[in-house]
């Protein structure tokens, strides 16, 4: 019976020792999977259109951008379609790969292509002061410097022990009902950020003239250098729960200042349009037929040069306007548009662009920072700002939301047709 045991703890001990081996072949293995994300160009070295897939319907965003190029087709003739449907190959699998990889990798391909190189902070320094209810800011960079101006509205009781909420706006917002709810209110000059136009006027070029970068980052780069300010001077603000907000071409720059800086809590684009949350492919469901084309021709100078490479061939581009809105995921966002709006794709942006970024921040488990606001009125109507307010106040303020965020009104359903990668949204373990 002796020997029989002996070998038999031998048997086990060896197997004990291969299943250990095992296990740490594929934990390494699984490091080596995680630690790896998918190639990314560097600047001014990205795909043109000539070398990206005419696609038809919204890009997928679980695709990285390395994987798209036409490069990969491999003589294959669905390549197109398997890219568009979501078979493409190495795909995003997981909340932390998209984390980790796909939204970094979707911020730069937004820059290269749509935005310019937002410039780096660390290489600025901010001052401010506040007199009354105004703050002046000072940005410096380079040996140059930047000067614009905020002006502040608290609500009542904000103290620096109690410390209010904000919203960070440019060209005005619908202030009374905000302020009632306790939610402080900023707002700055965009026109002394940068012109809209292209004189290259105003702080940020003071700092940065000669950089292609377009006017929207710019404005951008306005809000954040405002919240930095008043981080430096305003102690009744609660620095952690920030909105931004701006209408049409304003709400294109919110959105840009959602995108750049993840100290934005809640960014709350309105009537955006193309170039903000208005989609360049479907751009003719409702609205003026807003395209890129017509966008890129009368207003260049909201983005950057790359862009216009696009003009005619914007179902070359790997992405649309559902890919920004899923970049600033998990972070909150809520959308805005009216049935009434005789300028922006409002219906396009309703059943297509939100519900394809909603898969997004479902996937992210973040299904409820996102919201649609579809409401009667026109173009950049005030009463669209007492439209989102439940949804701020349940962002920034905690309060329990009552109103269906997820209603299209008279849009009806979404347009799935759009986003047949929908089917194939990957579902982590």
């Amino acid at each position: 019976m002796a020997p029989s045991a002996s070998v038999t703890l031998t048997t086990l001990l060896s197997l004990l020792s291969v299943a250990q081996g095992a296990a740490l072949s594929n934990n390494n293995l699984e490091s080596r999977q995680a630690a790896a994300c998918a190639p990314v160009p560097s600047p001014s070295k990205y795909p043109t259109w000539s070398q990206l897939p005419l696609q038809t319907t919204v890009p997928d965003p679980f695709l990285p951008l390395a994987y798209t190029t036409t490069d990969n087709a491999a003589g294959s003739a669905s390549f197109a379609q398997d890219v568009m449907t979501g078979k493409g190959k190495n795909r995003i699998q997981t909340p932390e790969e998209w984390l980790r990889c796909r939204q970094p990798e979707i911020v730069g391909l937004l820059q290269e292509y749509q935005y310019g190189y937002y410039p780096d902070h660390s290489l600025e320094t901010v001052k401010a002061t506040r007199s009354g209810n105004t703050v002046n800011i000072e940005v410096t960079a380079g040996g140059r410097t930047g000067k614009f101006s905020a002006t502040l509205a608290l609500p009542s009781g904000a103290s620096a022990s109690k410390p209010a909420p904000v919203v960070i706006n440019i060209g005005g917002m619908n202030n009374q009902p905000y302020l009632q709810a306790g939610i402080a209110i900023v707002g700055f000059d965009y026109t002394r950020v940068a012109a809209d136009s292209n004189a290259k006027t105003g702080a940020f070029w003071d700092v940065y003239n000669g950089r292609d970068i377009g006017v929207l980052t710019a404005w951008a780069w306005g809000f954040h250098r405002t919240l930095d300010a008043l981080n430096l001077t305003v102690p009744e603000i609660d620095p952690t729960r920030v909105g931004v907000t701006g209408c049409s071409r304003l709400g294109k720059g919110a959105l840009a200042a959602g995108l750049f800086d993840k100290r934005i809590t809640l960014t709350m684009p309105m009537s955006s349009g193309v170039q903000g949350l208005g989609p360049y492919r479907y751009h003719g469901l409702s609205g003026q037929d807003e395209t890129l084309e017509n966008s890129k021709q009368g207003a260049p100078w909201w983005s950057a040069n790359t862009l216009g490479t696009f003009v005619n061939h914007a179902e070359n581009l790997p992405y649309d306007a559902h890919t920004i809105a899923a970049a600033l995921a998990p972070r909150a966002l809520v959308i805005d548009q009216g049935t009434g709006d005789a300028f922006t794709n409002s219906k396009g942006t309703s059943v297509i662009v939100y519900p394809a970024a909603k898969l997004v921040y479902d996937f992210l488990g973040a299904g409820d920072k996102i919201a649609m606001s579809v409401r009667s009125g026109g173009h950049c109507d005030m009463s669209g700002f007492n439209s989102i307010l439940p949804f701020v106040t349940h962002i920034l303020q905690n309060v329990t939301l009552t109103k269906d965020y997820n209603n299209l009104g008279s849009y009806g359903s979404p347009m799935t047709t759009a986003y047949p990668w929908a089917t194939a949204v990957p579902k982590p373990a």
